[in-house]
């Protein structure tokens, strides 16, 4: 009796340790569109300040995605794609205020 209610506490926690966090796949991609079209605009340009904090949370979130710390890894992606959507606003603006055609 003991043993086998050892045996179904080992395995449950065998079962229970193995279960892992889905990539953020999602993220990843929204974040890589937004990084894109902030970049074909000439964000680090015409808004550094909001392109620096998209790189930075883009290329840590990357790191993050490598190293498999999955849940760290989807907060950064989402801050970089917001930080990139910023950054595409902000620097399209700009332009346009300043008359460049886009």
């Amino acid at each position: 009796m003991i043993k086998s209610l050892f045996l179904i506490s080992l395995v449950s926690l065998f079962t229970i340790g193995c279960q892992t966090v889905e990539p953020p796949l999602e993220e990843w991609v929204m974040a890589r569109a937004a990084y894109e079209a902030a970049r074909s605009v000439q964000a680090a340009k015409y808004s550094p300040g909001f392109w620096h904090q998209a790189e930075e949370s883009y290329k840590k979130a990357r790191i993050l995605y490598k190293e498999e710390s999955y849940d760290e890894a989807k907060v950064e992606f989402n801050a970089a794609r917001r930080a990139a959507e910023k950054a595409e606003n902000s620097a399209r603006l700009k332009r346009q205020q300043s008359g460049e055609v886009l």
